[in-house]
């Protein structure tokens, strides 16, 4: 791994309203596997979650992609408990042109609908685009997780368009993928955006 793509995967601890994204590791086993159990996550046809038996396997191929520079995941942590809500990950790393997307994103479901969403990509956008110096951060998803990329929207995230006959599912069937990104020029509105966001989930809480 080059020096380059090395700044893009260094451990580094995110933290904001209550939220800790830490880097992941297998001390977060047990934690995912509560997790994911939560909505039994696993079994939704249009995501990749894993089953608590996968977990493990999970954590390890995020790790192999960390060591070979393409891939940083993350825990998402509760900090006042120390609950493992899930998970994120930068991914799709490409340090020459300053890119990463934001996926391998999943949540328990009773945090879902709340402000962990919206503060993960406030944090992941914030490093990425003023520590990082990305030039454009991107997200995909599955042609009819329908509810996926309406979050991607509501970020303020633009459409780049549809990649057909993409990717299998895991019931084997094969997905068109939906593009989406932000570029460094409309991080300053974005953060705004999100920030705006997070004032409205203080102000009904």
């Amino acid at each position: 791994m080059n020096t380059s793509a090395m700044n893009f995967v260094k451990p580094i601890t995110l933290t904001a309203n209550g939220i800790q994204l830490v880097p992941l590791s297998f001390e977060h086993e047990a934690g995912l596997q509560q997790a994911t159990a939560d909505g039994e996550l696993w079994k939704l046809r249009i995501t990749g979650v894993p089953s608590p038996a996968e977990v493990n396997a999970y954590i390890q191929t995020a790790l192999d992609g960390r060591e070979a520079g393409h891939r940083f995941a993350f825990a998402v942590i509760d900090e006042p408990t120390g609950k493992v809500l899930g998970c994120t990950s930068y991914h799709d790393i490409v340090p020459s042109v300053r890119r990463v997307e934001i996926g391998y994103t999943w949540y328990a479901k009773s945090v879902q609908r709340t402000h962990v969403n919206t503060t993960c990509k406030l944090l992941l956008l914030t490093h990425a685009f003023e520590d990082l110096r990305c030039n454009v951060v991107g997200w995909r998803t599955d042609n009819f997780n329908f509810a996926s990329q309406r979050a991607i929207e509501r970020l303020g995230a633009k459409k780049d368009g549809v990649i057909r006959g993409h990717f299998l599912r895991r019931d084997g069937t094969i997905r068109d993928t939906v593009m989406y990104s932000v570029h460094q020029g409309e991080w300053t509105e974005v953060r705004a955006h999100l920030n705006y966001l997070l004032s409205r989930y203080d102000a009904n809480s």
